[in-house]
Formats: C-alpha cells, structure tokens, sequence
C-alpha cells in the first residue's frame, strides 16, 4: 500500500479548497498550485506579474521547506497564466529561482485562476 503523508504550514496560504498544500507519497512531494496570496492574510499580492509569480514561488519555497525538500530538488513544473504576452515576464522572475538544473516545466495559458490572479504553478519534488 501507497503511504502518503500531507505537508502542512503556516509559512504558506492555508488551502481555499477541499485540498492540502501538498501530499508527500512515493519518494516525491506533490505540492498543490499556488497563487500569489500572502500567507499572513490570506490577501492577493498586489502589483504585477513578476510580483505575483515572486510571491507564488515564496509560497512553493515554504511548502517544500516544510517537507524537507527545496525548489533545487523540483523535477517538474506546470506554470498558468492568464496572458501568454506575459511569459518573458514570469520566466524571468522564474528563472531567478531555478537558475541551476531547471526542472521540466510545462507552461499553458489559462482563462482564469482563482481569486482572478495572473499566475498559479504547482510542483512536483524529491527529497
């Protein structure tokens, strides 16, 4: 039998959903999308791509650092925005975090996200 055991933190939004922030199982940390919400408050970040996708990635950090992982240890990637004329901006933010061995990463733009944000990016990590 799979065992899975669920990461939790308050360094993170807490999940506005029936879902936890991520789910360790099988040697890999299946982290939930993330938006740009302050975890403190529970706010969208305002201001631009960058500074929402920089907050995203802030909240990702957490996650993984609350399973013992890190963003060196992600493999793969899926990244939403709402505007594919945003991409050069995200991925320059993006790749301030990855800068080494960048993950798999696949990037789709979407009609919306929650909350009417502009960027949402799951993980998926080892230890």
């Amino acid at each position: 039998m799979l065992m899975k055991k669920v990461i939790s933190t308050s360094d993170a939004p807490k999940a506005i959903g029936p879902y936890s922030q991520a789910i360790e199982a099988g040697g890999f940390i299946f982290v939930s999308g993330q938006i740009p919400l302050i975890p403190a408050t529970g706010e969208i970040v305002e201001g631009s791509v960058e500074v929402q996708t920089a907050r995203v990635l802030e909240n990702l950090k957490a996650i993984l650092d609350a399973a013992g992982s890190s963003l060196e240890n992600v493999v793969k990637t899926t990244v939403y925005i709402t505007n594919m004329d945003d991409f050069a901006k995200v991925n320059g933010i993006y790749g301030q975090y990855f800068q080494e061995n960048p993950p798999a990463r696949v990037c789709v733009e979407v009609s919306k996200l929650p909350k009417g944000v502009l960027v949402e990016i799951d993980v998926i990590a080892t230890h």
